[in-house]
């Protein structure tokens, strides 16, 4: 179900309300569904604790943080990058291996022309069926098959693997790729990224560019403190190779 409304206290906390048919509770008392349907985007509304809160209208971004999810995706600081070092646009046609819950199709299909996006797992399709509609999306091609066989699919401008085995799927990557496209594989451990890479050497089409890991480093700023907040998670390692013959 889609997010309807948006609720920011003003101490921050955010709510998202998806049934504007009921009251809805908080932690700082109830709101009330009448006030819930009348308020427009800016709004102050109070609960019946008297706690204060702003409505707005949520966007793309706030969606698609509440997709279901069966396991982890790539994060979004992945994915900007790989969007940022593609040149990723508009005019953009993209496949996918491994759809997994459809984090990456549906974040790059606001972007970009069109996204085909492969898998074989009966779970994952239905979950991803049901994001791309929750998304409203409708430049997404959904396809039960495997991505280590070969495509019919031709041209595209980029290949984003996420699979057990990345290296397998070189070939029907090379095949749906136009020349100057490239591939991406998403790998959670170096001992995946070594295998694929080394298979890369095998297909004189691609020309490998890079593995990179990419760090996102939380800061905390209040009043005069400014300090970095420990945690970093470990997402996963980029492998990025260009196509530049066939």
């Amino acid at each position: 179900m889609k997010i309807k409304k948006i609720l920011e206290t003003n101490k921050g906390e955010l709510y998202f309300i998806k049934d504007l048919d009921k009251d809805f509770h908080t932690k700082f008392g109830i709101i009330k569904k009448e006030e819930l349907m009348k308020a427009k985007d800016g709004d102050i509304i109070f609960s019946d604790h008297h706690e204060e809160c702003a409505v707005y209208s949520p966007s793309f971004i706030d969606q698609y943080r509440k997709i279901e999810r069966l396991a982890q995706i790539p994060l979004l600081k992945d994915i900007g990058f790989v969007i940022g070092e593609l040149g990723l646009g508009r005019d953009s046609i993209i496949l996918e291996g491994g759809s997994g819950s459809g984090g990456v199709a549906c974040f790059l299909a606001n972007i970009v022309k069109h996204v085909h996006t492969f898998d074989i797992n009966d779970d994952n399709i239905k979950v991803v069926s049901k994001n791309i509609l929750d998304l409203n999306l409708k430049n997404i091609d959904l396809h039960k098959k495997s991505m280590y066989e070969d495509l019919v699919i031709k041209d595209v401008d980029a290949v984003f693997l996420d699979l057990p085995e990345p290296w397998n799927a070189i070939e029907s990557s090379k095949n749906a790729l136009k020349i100057g496209g490239f591939l991406v594989s998403y790998s959670p451990n170096l001992t995946s990224v070594n295998e694929f890479v080394n298979s890369l050497a095998n297909f004189k089409s691609f020309s490998y560019i890079k593995t990179v890991e990419i760090i996102e480093q939380p800061w905390e700023v209040q009043d005069r403190k400014i300090k970095p907040i420990s945690e970093k998670q470990h997402s996963g390692f980029l492998t990025i190779a260009r196509k530049i013959k066939q």
